[in-house]
């Protein structure tokens, strides 16, 4: 054996990039892949199956904003996390995925070899930003640079490097293992700053809107806003960015039939950053594509999204938090000279959209919501595909960036968030999380409950219990399609959670709720909370008519 492995090498470069949690299942294809693990600083935790491995690499990044990294079998571990990386693909997330491969020798073979499939980096191209198979151990680092380049410098997503068997135990003793030179993002260019700065400060209904992209541009977006007079908008991965508590803010969901009209017919200049103007987040209610009639500038660090969905009047490539700073400088420099007056029509115009989402909301989920932001007011929630979640977008609002996200506005994934959450307490873990799942999609990854006991993650799984895949039955229903497929059989949550080594409790009141919120503050590992939702509120169905 020689004195360092590609195995070992792996590890070592890892830990030069910041790496300090894996996510993965160790299989006989991968096992080179530990020989250096175990004296390295990073943690390695242990999923049921491939697919939450991905989901926590997912949770993690989007908690904190390092990439996610799974170590992963080869080819049923490649199929099973495939579904995840799609749904980090769909989000901009970064994460990397490094596999074992057949050996150099069997690739392309169709042999039948264990685990084989005929071109698993092909399959793996379709769900990552690029998948790369590594043939010679000498570019080793330049593959890794290759990746940290797309999670630091462009508009992330997952990255697959695959690893020959054979490749994994060969001699690595001359590579070098220190980190590439990280890059600088790329700033606006000046034209299209002053044309940006020209139209912003002629606007007379001028609207910022807040993507996931631009979750690091806070401070500067506040102060641009203030300074021209917007309100902000944010979509789902963009609550937070500016503080709901600002006059400015509006919140909610540009999918709400009110705000999407503000979008596009009152606003005669809409500034958009870090957003992909797409349907799940701007068309979630079935009202249309969006359409604005004003002016667009468009920031995104993506050349080619910029020209995606809607036409840009300005299209800027840049990293959104630099291109907020470079125009907040330049618009000062220029001048605002009834900035005041701006000011106050666009706290105005952002309370009235306020208070019609506010009448927009069901009392019973603003209750619900109360209750939340009383026990856990400043805990990091991950949401799955179910009804409380998509109340949640609308209206619950966050202080920070990078408190709530989820997978219904991405690729839509059922069985997110049982593992995303325990991602975002391994990133986050002097924060309370709070997942939200239903009682449908929690049968996806159940058995992720398990990797919340052995790693002592504590997080609070809130399981919206409506005996079945809720939603869809009432989309059938409105369809007059007899619901079939829909009403399956609900397993006693309280019971497995606690068969898993979680403590778990059952909640039929706003009362009960409360109680069990605070009992789950109080315990030291995860807890589940089955929520009876029939019980728990009244004046369901939800309806995409109310927004």
């Amino acid at each position: 054996m020689p004195a360092l492995t590609c195995g070992q090498a792996i590890v070592k470069l890892l830990e030069s990039y910041g790496v300090d949690t894996v996510m993965g299942i160790p299989g006989v294809h991968s096992i080179e892949l530990y020989r250096g693990l175990s004296a390295s600083s990073i943690r390695h935790i242990t999923p049921r199956h491939e697919q939450g491995a991905g989901f926590m690499a997912d949770g993690y990044a989007r908690a904190c904003g390092k990439p996610g990294v799974c170590f992963i079998i080869t080819g049923p571990g490649m199929t099973n996390i495939a579904t995840a990386m799609g749904q980090a693909l769909q989000d901009s997330v970064p994460m990397l995925v490094i596999s074992s491969v057949s050996q150099r020798a069997h690739l392309g073979m169709g042999e039948g070899r264990l685990h084989e499939l005929p071109d698993q980096r092909a399959l793996l191209s379709g769900v990552s930003v690029f998948s790369h198979t590594l043939l010679d151990v000498q570019n080793l680092p330049r593959v890794l640079a290759r990746a940290f380049a797309v999670f630091s410098g462009q508009r992330p997503g997952p990255v697959h490097i695959e690893i020959p068997v054979d490749l994994l135990r060969a001699d690595a003793s001359g590579i070098d293992l220190a980190a590439w030179p990280a890059l600088v993002k790329p700033m606006a260019a000046p034209a299209a700053l002053d044309q940006a700065d020209r139209l912003l400060r002629q606007a007379q209904r001028p609207l910022l809107i807040v993507g996931g992209g631009a979750v690091a541009a806070g401070e500067p977006l506040v102060q641009l806003a203030e300074l021209v007079g917007m309100p902000v908008l944010n979509t789902t991965n963009g609550k937070g960015v500016v503080p709901p508590s600002h006059p400015l803010a509006v919140g909610g969901s540009p999918s709400c039939g009110w705000l999407k009209n503000e979008i596009e017919q009152n606003a005669d200049v809409v500034l958009a950053l870090g957003t992909e103007l797409g349907e799940t987040d701007y068309d979630f209610f079935g009202y249309g594509d969006i359409n604005i009639q004003g002016k667009l500038i468009r920031v995104d660090i993506d050349a080619q999204q910029l020209y995606r969905a809607v036409k840009p009047e300005v299209p800027i490539l840049a990293d959104a938090a630099q291109c907020a700073q470079q125009l907040l400088a330049l618009i000062k420099q220029s001048g605002v000279s009834d900035q005041p007056q701006r000011y106050q029509l666009g706290c105005d115009r952002a309370a009235a959209l306020r208070a019609e989402r506010e009448r927009s909301c069901p009392a019973e989920y603003r209750a619900v919501f109360a209750v939340i932001d009383r026990v856990l007011p400043d805990c990091l929630m991950v949401g799955d595909s179910c009804q409380l979640t998509y109340y949640a977008q609308m209206y619950l609002e966050r202080q920070a960036p990078r408190q709530y996200f989820h997978s219904a506005t991405g690729f839509g994934t059922l069985g997110y968030a049982i593992p995303a959450a325990q991602g975002a307490r391994l990133a986050k873990p002097d924060n309370e999380v709070l997942c939200l799942i239903g009682d449908g999609g929690g049968q996806f990854t159940l058995n992720e409950l398990s990797s919340a006991v052995e790693a002592h993650l504590k997080v609070i799984f809130l399981v919206w219990n409506n005996s079945g895949h809720g939603e869809i039955r009432r989309y059938m229903d409105a369809a007059g399609i007899a619901p079939v497929g829909v009403n399956i059989h609900t397993p006693d949550y309280v019971k497995l959670a606690q068969a898993c080594g979680c403590q778990a409790t059952r909640a039929d009141s706003l009362e009960q709720l409360e109680t069990a919120l605070g009992t789950a503050v109080a315990s030291e590992g995860p807890f589940l909370i089955d929520v009876t939702a029939d019980r728990l509120v009244t004046g369901l169905p939800f309806s995409g008519a109310s927004f």
